[in-house]
């Protein structure tokens, strides 16, 4: 036994010579603590387990929105989110930690510009200061961020030009929209993005981005900008005259044969024209064709009697001369620019489902691009307030929310146009094609987070409007090209005069935790007799939790710690008790907060 009584003592001896102590140098703590007095963070600095004093460190005294290393010897990420924060950011400061690659410091108060100092921050990947008053330049420093992924500088005040981050070849997403930035766009490696929103600035001159990969929503609000997805033009470079007469005359001709098509264009145009002005809408709803083809008989001959004009051009019913014209909303897909109230009716229609609130169908335009009509039922709403209600949410834009790009509204019917997503929805991939590795853990918690975030923000935007989802499910969650999820469907519920407000956006929190044991069981809601919610809530009673999970992230290897961690989100969403669900942007925190620590966890257990 004397071996290991040496064994012992060596390692005794070991512990008194090397102590666990502070892991992050006196100089960095130090300049933490006064980038944390730069924050004001008031009374919250007698929060119990709050840190952020010289006494201690950020690693091993676990710091409030502070996260280490594996090992606890650097800091990786500081997170101090809706806050309340009021003071300024000391970027020389916080880059003391030479580590850090996470700064998130969104929906606070602080105001001040930010400081070239940033680009000390050397290995800096995400950086999130949206939702605050920040103002002043954007500095040049910026590009200096080789590392960068993610940067998200919205809903601030900044101002000035906008850095070129084309040297930023990592750079995943860029918004910066609902500032005050002017000039002209810089380049981006727009291929390379995944998301891109600067709109609602003041920038001028033309859209540099040539890949056609983002639509006018992400350069909306700006009048000066033009470009082929925004309303205007750009005008066509003007070339230096030539002084050889021969080439004057190949001009000229080319000039005149332009102009001789013009004239026949235009009086095609009118012949066309009258000729609509002379039909009635029964010659367009008695067709054999298009959506009343459809099984569930699609338009009724009831939206005659509503508007005795057969010409339905969305660009005619801007002002509501017209009130049964297919109105286009603010950011409408290109080529629906063209399309009419009658291209809907004799394009062929594929009834795609019936729900509780009405029919969706599938109508492929001649010419154009696929189009999905939402045909409603049952919604006792006057046409003003159908109008007024579509225009409001037209203004609340997520890029995680699919936009109505149109609608009709008659006494009799309701119609919505949307964009058709070839992918389908979130339930039909779940419950159907399970095919490859698009649902692993990783896309499931991302679909997740993406989901959530959008809730949060249509709720915060709609608040006051009273305007929540209202039909929150799988099948209303749909998949992009891309396959990022995207909500739809948003605003379309039932109007019951006797019903709060708040109940309906708890009651978005509650489908949207049934859609979270979707993504963790891999089952539908009803099937079989079978109740998704009650089923999970029985199962975690009886302590038999890890029945509940699918049996393909089991076979993947998912961390369980990290599906027990979003069931119980999810259980938080759907309390019987609506007072006791949290709010969405409380749902967000809870899952960017997994999400963190599941790419901490990757990260650790990588070489």
């Amino acid at each position: 036994m004397g071996w290991v009584q040496s064994v012992i003592v060596v390692l005794f001896v070991f512990v008194l010579l090397f102590p666990e102590g502070k892991m992050e140098t006196d100089d960095v703590i130090e300049a933490l603590v006064d980038f944390m007095g730069n924050l004001a963070p008031g009374s919250m600095q007698n929060t119990p387990s709050w840190g952020w004093n010289r006494s201690s460190d950020p690693c091993l005294s676990h710091w409030h929105g502070v996260t280490c290393d594996k090992s606890n010897q650097t800091v990786k990420s500081i997170v101090l989110e809706q806050l309340n924060l009021s003071g300024t950011v000391d970027f020389e400061s916080v880059c003391k930690e030479t580590s850090l690659l996470l700064l998130s410091l969104k929906h606070n108060n602080l105001t001040g510009s930010l400081s070239s100092e940033m680009s000390n921050c050397k290995i800096l990947k995400l950086l999130y200061l949206n939702g605050n008053q920040f103002s002043g330049n954007l500095p040049d420093s910026l590009t200096g961020l080789t590392n960068l992924v993610r940067i998200d500088i919205s809903n601030n005040e900044l101002s000035g030009n906008l850095p070129d981050m084309s040297r930023n070849t990592g750079l995943l997403s860029f918004l910066a929209q609902n500032n005050h930035f002017t000039g002209q766009l810089p380049n981006f490696n727009y291929r390379l993005l995944e998301d891109f929103d600067v709109s609602s600035n003041d920038l001028t001159g033309p859209v540099p981005d040539d890949t056609g990969r983002f639509g006018a929503k992400s350069f909306a609000g700006n009048p000066q900008l033009c470009g082929k997805e925004l309303p205007n033009a750009c005008p066509l470079e003007k070339k230096k005259k030539k002084k050889n007469s021969h080439d004057f005359l190949i001009y000229s001709g080319y000039a005149i044969l332009g102009l001789i098509v013009l004239v026949l264009v235009a009086l095609l145009f009118l012949k066309k024209r009258e000729k609509l002005e002379d039909t009635k809408i029964d010659s367009y709803t008695s067709t054999k064709k298009g959506i009343k083809s459809a099984k569930d008989s699609g338009i009724s001959s009831e939206s005659k009697t509503c508007q005795s004009r057969s010409e339905f051009s969305i660009t005619s019913a801007e002002n509501g001369g017209l009130s049964a014209s297919l109105v286009v909303l603010s950011t409408p897909v290109e080529a629906v620019n063209e399309l009419r109230f009658e291209d809907l009716l004799r394009a062929p229609a594929e009834l795609i489902r019936r729900g509780k609130h009405g029919s969706l169908y599938k109508v492929i335009p001649n010419g154009g691009i696929t189009l999905v009509v939402k045909r409603i039922k049952d919604w006792e709403i006057s046409r003003d307030e159908f109008k007024k209600r579509l225009q409001r949410i037209d203004q609340v834009k997520h890029p995680k929310v699919l936009p109505v790009i149109a609608y009709y509204c008659s006494k009799q019917e309701k119609l919505l146009v949307y964009e058709f997503q070839q992918n389908g929805s979130l339930f039909k991939h779940l419950q159907g094609s399970q095919n490859g590795q698009i649902f692993n853990w990783e896309s499931r918690l991302n679909m997740a987070c993406n989901t959530a975030e959008a809730l949060a923000f249509m709720h915060k935007e709609l608040k006051d409007d009273g305007i929540a989802h209202g039909n929150l499910k799988s099948s209303n969650i749909l998949l992009t090209k891309d396959m990022d999820s995207c909500v739809s469907e948003y605003g379309l519920m039932v109007i019951d005069n006797g019903s709060q407000n708040s109940n309906a956006f708890s009651d978005d929190v509650y489908g949207f935790g049934v859609v979270l044991l979707e993504l963790l069981t891999g089952k539908p809601t009803q099937s079989n007799g079978l109740d998704l919610a009650k089923w999970v809530n029985s199962v975690v009673k009886e302590e038999w939790t890890g029945e509940v999970f699918d049996k393909a992230l089991v076979v993947e290897g998912a961390s369980e710690e990290q599906m027990v961690g979003l069931l119980q989100i999810a259980l938080k969403c759907i309390n019987d008790s609506a007072d006791l669900r949290p709010g969405m942007d409380q749902v967000v925190a809870m899952i960017v907060s997994l999400k963190e620590e599941e790419e901490r966890s990757v990260d650790s257990s990588e070489p």
